[in-house]
């Protein structure tokens, strides 16, 4: 299935564009989701404190996906 996914700061940086579309397994969990996302931009694992939101809601690693969600990555914000 098809998803959406939004990036913002670093993430967009990675990726080099503000949003992409990923092919995931039917009904996969946040977590498998992260893992593909890794294995497909590498320099994302590195990152700490990346939180992930399903249809703008925050999400948890036992979230389900569907077809069509979108997924924002919200790294973390630095400034003063």
């Amino acid at each position: 299935m098809k998803v959406a996914v939004l990036t913002f700061g670093i993430t967009r940086d990675i990726v080099g564009s503000n949003t992409l579309t990923m092919e995931v397994p039917d009904n996969c969990s946040l977590s498998v989701f992260k893992s593909e996302l890794y294995k497909k931009y590498p320099a994302m694992e590195a990152l700490k404190s990346l939180a992930f939101a399903i249809n703008e809601v925050y999400a948890q690693e036992q979230s389900t996906l569907a077809e069509n969600d979108t997924i924002a990555l919200i790294p973390p914000v630095s400034g003063g």
